[in-house]
């Protein structure tokens, strides 16, 4: 498994896992199929370009795109101590395989190498227990709970709020 950050020539087969991804598991997302299925390429280069504040890392099996992870940093200056991991997600079939914590390990490696971060932040759907284990066994803390934090298709879904201390 190669674990490389994402350039904008990857942007075809990151918009293909991402809308995967949201179709999947989209109550695993804040973010909708229908909100991000007609986002221009153009858009998606661009967000992976290595000058836009953020970085998405993929997993790849062969040449295949199998999961990704972003990760990025607070822009508010009271908050620039601060990273995130953000829409982590691993095709079906390579979950459980070390590639969910392959992916969080270059964003928090990435995250601990920015300036002044101190600690990184991280939410996932309750009931997500393989994702939860993987976290806390990757050093993160609970520290809280969203109640209704996502509604999707009618159904009311909590937040748990992790943090990880570099």
């Amino acid at each position: 498994m190669l674990i490389r950050r994402l350039l904008p020539s990857d942007a075809a087969a990151y918009q293909a896992m991402r809308l995967a991804a949201l179709r999947d598991s989209p109550s695993a997302f804040a973010s909708s199929y229908e909100e991000e299925c007609d986002t221009p390429q153009a858009t998606i280069e661009a967000r992976l370009a290595t000058d836009s504040g953020r970085c998405q890392f993929g997993a790849f099996d062969g040449t295949e795109l199998a999961g990704i992870v972003g990760v990025g940093r607070d822009q508010a200056r009271k908050g620039r101590h601060k990273a995130y991991i953000r829409a982590m997600y691993v095709a079906p079939a390579l979950r459980a395989k070390g590639t969910g914590r392959q992916l969080c390990a270059a964003a928090l490696a990435f995250a601990a190498a920015m300036e002044g971060v101190r600690q990184v932040t991280l939410s996932v759907t309750a009931g997500n227990n393989a994702a939860v284990d993987l976290y806390l066994s990757m050093g993160f803390k609970i520290c809280g709970q969203e109640p209704d934090s996502l509604l999707v298709d009618g159904v009311f879904y909590d937040d748990i709020q992790m943090v990880r201390i570099l």
